[in-house]
């Protein structure tokens, strides 16, 4: 195939920047919440990215090139390829970093009123209790129980206290919750 008809370009990708794959997008103007824990996990990703995988890549694009034909070579396309990734994904990380505003949950510590890094305990009308933790788009982990702060259930339950009721909006129609418990952690020791 002619090298005419490949996609080898990095300006094809640069659309993707927006959002990476299984990320929610941020609403426009806003910034990026994240608790300490979720900013260093990204903070480190990137600098694992740069240091550590991209010249390693890079590295095995340079020798595969210096083997003669690319069109057939699959450590050049697949180094090329995985190269595009990396750089996207660096690009992602750092504009989602650039706008980062870090907020530690533990300031709230002993607090009954929901913000950013509660973890809530709450009711809805049918008696099913459900304990969610309110983080970052970038961090969120529904599987664990996290929700980003832009979702539905946490734009309904922030700035609630326990005992409060609030109304969700949902596909089935309007449900009533009840904030049961609202906790936070306890702040690191400084030595």
């Amino acid at each position: 195939m002619s090298k005419a008809f490949t996609r080898e370009s990095d300006a094809d990708a640069d659309d993707d920047d927006e959002v990476s794959p299984g990320q929610a997008p941020l609403p426009p103007g806003t910034r990026n919440y994240l608790t300490p824990p979720g900013y260093r996990r990204l903070r480190d990703e990137l600098l694992a990215l740069i240091d550590e995988e991209r010249p390693k890549i890079v590295e095995i694009v340079s020798w595969a090139a210096k083997n003669g034909d690319r069109s057939e070579n699959g450590d050049y396309l697949y180094g090329k390829k995985r190269l595009r990734e990396i750089d996207r994904r660096i690009r992602f990380l750092s504009k989602r970093l650039d706008i980062a505003e870090v907020a530690d949950p533990a300031l709230h510590f002993g607090s009954d009123q929901v913000f950013f890094g509660a973890t809530v305990t709450y009711a809805n009308s049918r008696g099913e209790q459900r304990t969610i933790t309110i983080k970052g788009v970038d961090e969120a982990d529904n599987l664990a129980g996290e929700v980003s702060w832009i979702s539905p259930i946490a734009r309904a339950l922030l700035k609630a206290r326990e005992g409060d009721e609030v109304r969700l909006q949902t596909p089935g129609g309007a449900e009533t919750l009840e904030v049961l418990a609202v906790t936070y952690p306890a702040p690191l020791a400084q030595a």
